[in-house]
């Protein structure tokens, strides 16, 4: 992996981390906007060395930030596997022309992704403070369209700051 594409993914993930940090935690569960930069992170550089570097940093980020009782291990998990599954729908995704619909496809299947998989890892983990379908509609699925919403102007600003067009989403 080269050196410029490490410092992109850490860059972005340590913007990504400041945002996670200061938006405020509601019922022990806290809005993850480190997500978006991870998602952007791996459009940038589709490889499994990047996915891994990406979600394995998002990981470590979002457990030191979380606001949920024991939910280290289950952000780890969430992070790694989200990746993963981000990195498959890039693959996945690749005839669809456009942009602005690619990157919101990967905000909102990664963003409900990462929830299902931190409600279900904690669930089996620590607990749950709520119902599971009250936790999923009242938080991942507002996060989803909120992420999906900024994955498309985060990742268009990216592009534009990188200075180019080529990229797996072209």
């Amino acid at each position: 992996m080269k050196i410029k594409n490490m410092i992109l993914t850490s860059v972005l993930l340590a913007m990504g981390f400041v945002l996670h940090a200061i938006v405020p935690g509601f019922f022990g569960m806290k809005f993850d906007l480190l997500l978006t930069f991870m998602f952007i992170a791996i459009m940038i550089n589709p490889t499994i060395k990047n996915t891994l570097l990406a979600g394995l940093l998002s990981g470590i980020l979002t457990a030191m930030t979380t606001t949920f009782p024991g939910g280290q291990l289950p952000n780890m998990i969430d992070k790694i596997v989200t990746a993963f599954v981000v990195l498959a729908l890039i693959k996945i995704l690749a005839q669809i022309k456009v942009d602005s619909l690619k990157s919101g496809i990967i905000g909102f299947i990664g963003t409900a992704t990462s929830g299902l998989v931190f409600l279900t890892s904690a669930l089996l983990i620590v607990g749950l403070p709520a119902p599971l379908g009250i936790l999923i509609t009242t938080i991942v699925v507002p996060t989803a369209i909120a992420n999906t919403i900024i994955t498309v102007i985060v990742y268009k600003t990216a592009i534009m700051a990188l200075g180019t067009r080529k990229t797996v989403l072209d």
